[in-house]
């Protein structure tokens, strides 16, 4: 089974993001605004392919140790409900997500933005609706 990894985040010096090999789950985090009596520390659970959208946990934590094991806990009621399905339709929606958007940033339209259905990829590659609907990255 793959272990959760956490890695720190670059912009946020009280901030861990949570990976399930190279899936982002969730993050333990400082929580700002709130009063110092209150639990310092935040934590998220929300890994959500399409069919799962709405699983998600959350709590707080007065540190970081009971923060992560909140989560760990959290995660292990979590991860059953999920196959290696869920894992490979959320990889492939994200896949199709960075393209879409690396064809935007490169002054490319989708297929489905032209009247004729027809578009060339950003590495000069013909695209169809067809191609589209055939694979969730066209060619990539």
């Amino acid at each position: 089974m793959t272990a959760l990894t956490r890695r720190r985040d670059r912009e946020r010096q009280e901030c861990w993001h949570i990976f399930y090999g190279d899936i982002h789950v969730g993050m333990i985090a400082e929580r700002s605004g709130i009063p110092a009596s209150a639990d310092r520390l935040g934590w998220t659970l929300g890994f959500t392919p399409p069919s799962h959208c709405a699983n998600r946990a959350q709590g707080t934590a007065a540190d970081f140790e009971t923060a992560r094991a909140a989560f760990g806990a959290a995660w292990l009621n979590f991860l059953p409900g999920y196959t290696e399905d869920h894992f490979r339709s959320y990889r492939r929606q994200q896949a199709f997500t960075n393209w879409k958007y690396t064809m935007w940033q490169r002054g490319c339209r989708l297929p489905t933005q032209n009247e004729s259905g027809r578009s060339t990829c950003f590495c000069c590659a013909p695209l169809d609706q067809t191609s589209l609907r055939r694979t969730s990255t066209p060619h990539i």
